[in-house]
């Protein structure tokens, strides 16, 4: 099985912003690796979306992808994610947290632009694919 990797959502929102599919990116004809998401990561990017039409072919795009679902064991590892790097005194944004959590469940790579990521122990990161 070849690498699950989940595309933070800054990397599907700086596509949409250039003007780009930002799927072009995660074609499994053209890549052998594997790309999935999360609850959070499709509320970030539809979120923000002002075009029905293009908040339907997203969602659609979305739903043909390996999802992590967000058990009550994901929020767990969040909670205590957030509460160990609180005390360390890196306060991370919730939803970084979730999606890292997920990642960590999954035993995924994120693929991001934001360092926030880099500052969760035992979580692989890369910035780009290659």
């Amino acid at each position: 099985m070849s690498q699950l990797i989940l595309p933070d959502s800054n990397i599907f929102i700086g596509a949409l912003r250039a003007g780009t599919d930002p799927f072009l990116q995660f074609d499994p004809e053209v890549d052998d690796r594997e790309f999935g998401t999360c609850g959070m990561i499709v509320l970030e990017v539809c979120r923000g979306v002002r075009d029905p039409n293009l908040l339907r072919r997203l969602k659609e795009r979305f739903s043909v992808m390996i999802y992590v679902p967000t058990s009550n064991q994901i929020w767990e590892r969040a909670t205590h994610l957030a509460w160990s790097l609180d005390r360390q005194g890196r306060v991370l944004p919730a939803p970084d947290l979730i999606i890292a959590a997920c990642a960590l469940h999954a035993g995924a790579t994120v693929l991001t632009a934001d360092a926030h990521f880099r500052e969760i122990p035992g979580l692989t990161v890369i910035e780009a694919l290659g």
